[in-house]
């Protein structure tokens, strides 16, 4: 279960490394990505661009994401790496 960011500075630096690694992908502005962006509908990602934001996210917080993990928003990646980090690992 994911603490609400407001209340744990462990997972609002974990949202804001997430929401870089995504916004960096396509350029896109940080005022138009929101944590419920869908990335296919709403803001245009392929399959490609969710394998590499996967690949940086992994590699950043030194942790395995399954590929039956089902990760369509903004928030389904912030959550899946704050609940296997627990906030302390990132950097």
């Amino acid at each position: 279960m994911l603490t609400r960011t407001t209340t744990n500075p462990g997972s609002t630096n974990i949202e804001q490394q997430v929401l870089r690694i995504i916004s960096k992908r396509k350029a896109i502005k940080p005022t138009r990505l929101r944590v419920s962006s869908n990335l296919s509908r709403e803001l245009g990602f392929d399959t490609v661009d969710v394998v590499d934001i996967i690949l940086e996210l992994e590699r950043r917080f030194k942790i395995t994401i399954p590929d039956e993990v089902p990760l369509n928003t903004v928030r389904d990646f912030v959550r899946y790496v704050a609940s296997h980090l627990g906030g302390s690992k990132a950097r």
